[in-house]
């Protein structure tokens, strides 16, 4: 028996296994705009791409500098997942939290990798445009303080290097005397029947957090219950985001060491010596100490 004859190459149709299928050739994209192209107008590339401005000769600033941008948009998709959770823990949706947070654990790991076009610096090649940076320093980072605001790390201090910038200085403030994330999970807890202290929920909330017996007592309990139920489900999603917090603290400070050592670092800061302390504290806490008494 015969077989029909196969459509030559470049045929409207093309067989596969017996099976007609019709091919077009691709369409031309639109091309002719007027003004800015659209992708222009929503992504604002043009704005983001011409916002270096180095200080010295060394090729290698602008990798400093644009990796230390990125991380500043970094931190700006974080605080936005970090503000919608805690936005939906004040209303009960935890599920909404859950996937916030479960965003940002992503955005955190993508933060993170930010480390890697810095973590080999040699001393020689960071000293041939660290004079560039002049005072500047990352702890003078607006939106990383509003990070470390939502963890419960509150300091009222932090405010100060921000006061000739009136808009960032009304923002950081606000965020200051709101409760952080931690809060609302654990004001959550309570309304959901667990003990939290009274103590705990009554707090000044512009003040750091510390540790608390009582919390950790409420996590022991939560996870010596079903492991698939929501509260359990938040506890882990915390926990991710805390590692990854952690891993980015490390991650600093193996960076820094190994570009400077054990020199002060730029804006008066303790260098190495302020970042191996801050690497020490773990986000969350309770949430670590309590599986001790599971």
């Amino acid at each position: 028996m015969s077989q029909p004859a196969r459509p030559s190459h470049g045929s409207a149709y093309e067989t596969s296994y017996g099976t007609a299928y019709a091919t077009h050739e691709p369409e031309t994209p639109h091309l002719d705009f007027d003004g800015t192209t659209p992708y222009e107008d929503y992504v604002r590339a043009d704005v983001l791409t011409h916002l270096q401005h180095t200080l010295s000769d060394d090729p290698g600033e602008m990798v400093f500098l644009v990796t230390t941008q990125v991380m500043e948009l970094w931190f700006t998709v974080v605080v936005h997942e970090w503000e919608t959770a805690a936005r939906a823990l004040r209303s009960d949706d935890v599920p909404t939290a859950i996937a916030a947070l479960k965003r940002s654990a992503r955005e955190l790991e993508a933060l993170n990798a930010s480390w890697r076009p810095l973590g080999q610096l040699t001393p020689a090649q960071f000293n041939s445009y660290r004079s560039a940076l002049g005072e500047g320093s990352g702890f003078q980072s607006a939106m990383y303080r509003r990070m470390e605001f939502l963890l419960g790390e509150k300091s009222a201090s932090m405010l100060v290097p921000h006061r000739g910038a009136p808009r960032v200085h009304a923002e950081l403030e606000k965020a200051l005397h709101e409760p952080s994330l931690y809060d609302e999970v654990l004001r959550l807890l309570a309304r959901r029947g667990h003990a939290v202290p009274d103590a705990v929920l009554d707090r000044d909330v512009s003040l750091r957090r510390e540790p608390h017996a009582g919390v950790e007592a409420v996590w022991a309990e939560v996870y010596s219950g079903d492991p698939a139920a929501e509260t359990a489900r938040l506890g882990e999603a915390l926990t991710d985001v805390a590692e990854l917090v952690w891993r980015w603290r490390n991650d600093h400070l193996v960076a820094t060491r190994r570009a400077m050592g054990a020199k002060p670092g730029t804006g008066g800061s303790a260098g190495v010596a302020w970042l191996e302390k801050r690497a020490r504290k773990n986000v969350f806490p309770e949430l670590w100490t309590a599986r001790s008494h599971v």
